[in-house]
Order: structure tokens, then C-alpha cells, then sequence
């Protein structure tokens, strides 16, 4: 390994939504209003769920924990990203590069089983009435949130780890508005085929699994709706699944165009490397 790829990296640079001056103050106050909306709004529900003896149901339950969330991945993006808008150098140092990282994808997986956790709390509800606080006690209530922090954290930690104690080039440029750990794989000259193929799997898994789950909660929602005779009582049940739904689809959406309309060079080629050692290992393992 030669002396550029055993330089000791101290920071990185964040290359930021634009680099045009003219649109820098702009961003600024958009997203400034945008965060200010996201924590005065999630801080509201968590306060008022908690303080409010009528929502102490499962449904209020799940929805302050995902309040809780959407907090967490914003607040570890958003103050960043706001200084960087007024800054002169978008630095970052390296050890918060890599707290950025874990804490972004410990709440972003979160919000994933959490929502999932929502669409269930509506199945049961719509489907098994007379059943639903005691199939929702407070204890399954604990786990169905439990389980998912405790798995997101752990991913969060593997992932974060394998890269930050991978070796850099001396590049420290992240294409990106905060460090997210596809621009961060195109800076490593190790090998990061491990690293590549545990976040396809997983993120595959997460995606998916938690998809399904709210699919199929839906689909007997559904069903339960349009065996109800009264127009207004379908309308007054699928009403309390509204926010939800709109909440899902938003996240699958955002998702969606992040991640497969992508303009960055540097992530795609970081995508086509994760499918091709996945190939790879599939075509290895068929023989």
C-alpha cells in the first residue's frame, strides 16, 4: 500500500445540495424552516401522547416512537447540513462523520419496522376489535418497538464500524450532503466487497420485509372495509389509516427517487459494484 493510502484522514468535505453561491441562502432558509417544522412538530406529538391520558392506546404508543425517530435521523442530518449553507469550507470532522452515519442509519431502519409496527396496530384494530388490547398489551407494545431499536442499532454499529476501520485513500471529497456510507465505500482502497454485500442484503431485507408487512396488513384492512355496509363507516375506518398510509408512502417514495434516479456517478458505480460481487457470490455458490 503506498503512502497516499496510509494517509491519516482528519475530516471530510461535504460537497452539499448545490455548489452555486446564489442558491446557498435560499437552501438555507427552506431547510431551516423545513427542520424548525420537523422538531417543533415531532417534539408536539412526543409531549402530547405522553401527557395525555386519552392517548395512552397503542396506536399514540407506536406514533411517538415514530415521532422519536423522525427527530433522530433529521437532527443528525439537519443541523449539519444547515451550517454548511453559511460556512465557508463544508468540513466535517471524521469521527462525526462516522456518528452521522451510525445515528442516521440506526433511525432511518427504525422508521422502517416502526411504520410496520403502525400497520399492524391498524390490522388489529380494524380487524379484531374486541381483541385489541389484549393482543396490543403494553408489553407486546415494548417489543414490537424494542426489537427493532435493538436490531438498528447493532446494524448501525456493524456497518459503520467496517467502513470507518477500512482504509481511505487520502480522498476525503463525499459527493453528498452529509456522510452517507455509499459515497463514503467509493472513497476506500481496501477491498469493501464485504461492506457492499452486507448493505445490499440488509437493505434488501429491511426494505422488503417491512414492505410486506405493511402490504399485507392493508390488504385485510382493506378486505375488513368493503364487507362493512355503511358508506360512512368505511369512510370513518379507513380515515384512522390515513396519516399513516400517507406517511408510508412518502418514505417509500423518498426513497425511491433517492436511490434509483440517482445522478450521482460516484454512488451509482457504488450500486453496480454491490450488484456485481452479488452476482458473484451467487454464481459461487450455484457451482
Amino acid at each position: 500500500m503506498n503512502k497516499q493510502n496510509l494517509t491519516v484522514l482528519n475530516e471530510f468535505i461535504l460537497m452539499g445540495i448545490t455548489d452555486k453561491p446564489e442558491l446557498q441562502a435560499p437552501f438555507f432558509g427552506l431547510f431551516l424552516i423545513i427542520y424548525t417544522v420537523s422538531v417543533v412538530g415531532n417534539l408536539g406529538v412526543i409531549t402530547l401522547t405522553k401527557v395525555d391520558p386519552r392517548l395512552q392506546t397503542p396506536m399514540y404508543f407506536f406514533l411517538r416512537h415514530l415521532a422519536f425517530t423522525d427527530l433522530g435521523y433529521s437532527t443528525a442530518v439537519g443541523p449539519k447540513m444547515l451550517v454548511n449553507f453559511v460556512a465557508n469550507q463544508n468540513t466535517i470532522p471524521y469521527n462525526w462523520c462516522a456518528t452521522q452515519l451510525a445515528f442516521f442509519i440506526l433511525f432511518m431502519i427504525n422508521e422502517f419496522f416502526i411504520l410496520s409496527a403502525m400497520a399492524y396496530d391498524r390490522y388489529v384494530a380494524i380487524c379484531n376489535p374486541l381483541l385489541y388490547t389484549i393482543v396490543l398489551s403494553q408489553r407486546v407494545c415494548w417489543v414490537l418497538v424494542a426489537v427493532p431499536y435493538v436490531y438498528s442499532a447493532f446494524l448501525s454499529l456493524i456497518i459503520t464500524k467496517k467502513i470507518f476501520m477500512s482504509s481511505f485513500c487520502g480522498h476525503n471529497v463525499i459527493r453528498h450532503f452529509y456522510c452517507d456510507s455509499l459515497p463514503l465505500l467509493t472513497l476506500l482502497c481496501s477491498s469493501s466487497r464485504d461492506i457492499e454485500l452486507i448493505i445490499l442484503i440488509f437493505s434488501a431485507f429491511n426494505l422488503v420485509s417491512s414492505l410486506v408487512i405493511v402490504l399485507v396488513s392493508y390488504i385485510f384492512i382493506l378486505m375488513a372495509i368493503l364487507r362493512m355496509n355503511s358508506a360512512k363507516g368505511r369512510h370513518k375506518t379507513f380515515s384512522t389509516c390515513g396519516s399513516h398510509l400517507t406517511v408510508v408512502i412518502v418514505l417509500y417514495a423518498t426513497l425511491f427517487f433517492m436511490y434509483v434516479h440517482l445522478r450521482n456517478k460516484e454512488v451509482k458505480g457504488a450500486l453496480h459494484r454491490i450488484w456485481e460481487n452479488w452476482h458473484k457470490l451467487s454464481m459461487q455458490c450455484s457451482i
